[in-house]
């Protein structure tokens, strides 16, 4: 899917922090957390809830009342005559939002839409399904979140499994995914410079957390929660999770909490709302793909291919590049296959590092790369990441500094 017409002003997006799942965010509605940081973003970005047309919500993880969806979000933040869809495709959410909003713009429908992806993987719900039918008329029942994660019912196996698949095809070692980590982690430091000057560019913060009454403090977050220390040392004493296995607790991302937004407008309404009219971001292209079932990390080049042609151009000329790997496998299959080295991708950080809250991951990604672009001078950035199914989604974005 190509675009002509779809923008994103600059400046026109924030993130919370990533929390490390039941880390400080983890009492905390992801929907109504959402629209508080959605309301205090809006005014240092001159936005005004009555210039959106519609709202995207992201979310994968049920919330109470999220049956409501795009529509009570909306009144939340201001715009209460504005609705939309609400989308949920586990982690290539982010990414189908963004498509999806785009769309819009191309069509000609609006002029400005704002993506909000949020998710609580703490404390996700735990539902019983009725089955009258059942053994003496008892249900099933499923806890989202672990059930989830552990097994896919299509191909029948744990998403660290498909981690494992492609590592035994591929000839991929431990010793590899252990360089790759601390590489990684060394990337997201360079984020943490100059009193996490980066990271401010995007991130707002900080960020009270309140106890249920609303009125009393219980913490505060000025940073990603849950970050842990690597070394080499500490990368090789782990064992596999999985028996015969290479995939580690250190070279997998972790759950967590958190939300990002993105707003998508038309050239016009991007000139109106950037903050610097020298600085131009356009939306390209946006595919997805499928592969084998159980191979889940393989899905990353299909999509990338398919959006870099979209887009009219290969990997060659791409200036930047940022992946959701919840493995590190993931990264040394890509950049593979794609003839590129791992060592420049993933600049200042990656959910392999700062974690994995599903809906926002890709957001913060896509955010994160549009910075790096600003900071380079601009071109051309790709956004590529897996989700369950065995599948992916890509994203290529750019961005001109005058």
């Amino acid at each position: 899917m190509a675009f002509e017409k779809a923008y994103i002003p600059y400046d026109a997006y924030w993130s919370t922090p990533f929390c490390r799942w039941q880390g400080s965010f983890s009492n905390l509605h992801s929907m109504v957390f959402a629209a508080e940081v959605c309301r205090g973003a809006f005014p240092a970005r001159r936005i005004s809830p009555f210039d959106l047309e519609e709202i995207v919500l992201g979310i994968t993880i049920p919330q109470k009342h999220s049956f409501y969806g795009a529509p009570w979000l909306a009144g939340m933040i201001g715009a209460p005559g504005v609705t939309g869809p609400t989308i949920s495709q586990a982690c290539a959410t982010s990414a189908k939002c963004l498509a999806y909003a785009a769309s819009q713009i191309e069509l000609g429908q609006r002029n400005a839409i704002l993506v909000v992806t949020c998710d609580r993987t703490s404390n996700g719900p735990h539902i019983y399904y009725p089955n009258p039918m059942g053994v003496g008329g008892t249900g099933e029942k499923e806890d989202w979140v672990w059930d989830n994660f552990g097994y896919d019912p299509y191909a029948k196996n744990a998403m660290i499994e498909t981690a494992e698949n492609v590592a035994r095809e591929a000839g991929i070692t431990k010793e590899e995914q252990d360089e790759l980590t601390l590489f990684r982690y060394s990337q997201y430091q360079d984020a943490l410079k100059d009193r996490s000057a980066f990271l401010h560019r995007f991130m707002v913060v900080p960020i009270d957390v309140r106890d249920a009454s609303g009125r009393k403090v219980i913490a505060t977050v000025s940073g990603d929660e849950g970050v842990f220390p690597t070394t080499a040392e500490g990368l090789s004493r782990l064992r596999p999770v999985l028996e015969n296995g290479t995939v580690t607790y250190g070279t997998q991302t972790y759950p967590a909490d958190g939300n990002a937004s993105i707003l998508v407008t038309s050239k016009e309404k991007a000139n109106e709302l950037t903050r610097d009219r020298g600085v131009e971001i356009k939306i390209l292209s946006y595919a997805e793909a499928r592969t084998r079932r159980g191979y889940m990390a393989k899905a990353v080049v299909p999509a990338a291919r398919k959006a870099l042609s979209e887009a009219g151009i290969e990997i060659k000329d791409v200036t930047s590049i940022k992946t959701h790997n919840p493995f590190a496998v993931n990264d040394i299959y890509f950049s593979r296959e794609m003839g590129i080295k791992w060592e420049k991708m993933n600049n200042y950080g990656c959910s392999l590092i700062w974690g994995h809250p599903q809906g926002p991951t890709g957001a913060r990604l896509m955010i994160e790369l549009i910075e790096e672009l600003v900071l380079r001078g601009g071109g051309y950035g790709l956004f590529d990441g897996c989700a369950a199914g065995d599948t992916a989604a890509a994203v290529v974005l750019k961005v001109e500094v005058k």
